[in-house]
């Protein structure tokens, strides 16, 4: 029976093992060069433009609804989609996204030492309520911006400022 293998199987098995020089180099050229080349693709493909996302306008509250340094939580663009709008103490408003961009905790809007801050309580960390960037703490990235618009006396939210990547 082994000799029936060996001749339909005509295969030396040590030197089935062994992998010259040549073919480890040629090997290692052809999955580098696949690897540059899936670089450069992804590095390209990051670079083209994005479309910017459409989103309903949907009205949040009437002006008068918040009172000067308080917040409202609302929705926007999904029921899911958590954000909070903030009557600064300028009377102005401000709207972000809630949800921390470290780990997705709800931040709150709060005034310390009459600095305005929307908090972040999970792990100690805050974003300036003028442009929604990184005041302290570990969040990566500032807070996606609500864009907001007042219509007579309702505040509207028109779409989601997301921060720009250089």
């Amino acid at each position: 029976m082994n000799e029936k293998i060996k001749q339909d199987f005509p295969i030396e098995w040590e030197d089935d093992h062994f992998v010259t020089r040549r073919e480890f180099f040629k090997f290692m050229t052809l999955a580098s060069g696949g690897l540059a080349v899936g670089t450069a693709a992804l590095a390209a493909y990051a670079k083209l433009p994005k479309d910017e996302r459409v989103f309903e306008a949907a009205m949040i509250c009437k002006v008068d609804d918040v009172k000067i340094g308080s917040a409202l939580a609302f929705s926007y663009p999904r029921p899911n989609d958590l954000c909070l709008l903030v009557r600064k103490q300028d009377g102005n408003f401000a709207g972000y996204a809630r949800r921390c961009t470290h780990l997705s905790c709800p931040v709150e809007y709060e005034v310390r030492n009459e600095r305005e801050l929307l908090y972040c309580p999970c792990h100690n960390g805050a974003f300036s309520v003028e442009d929604g960037s990184v005041v302290q703490g570990p969040p990566p990235h500032p807070l996606p911006q609500i864009k907001l618009e007042i219509r007579g006396n309702e505040v509207w939210a028109l779409g989601i400022i997301k921060e720009k990547h250089s």
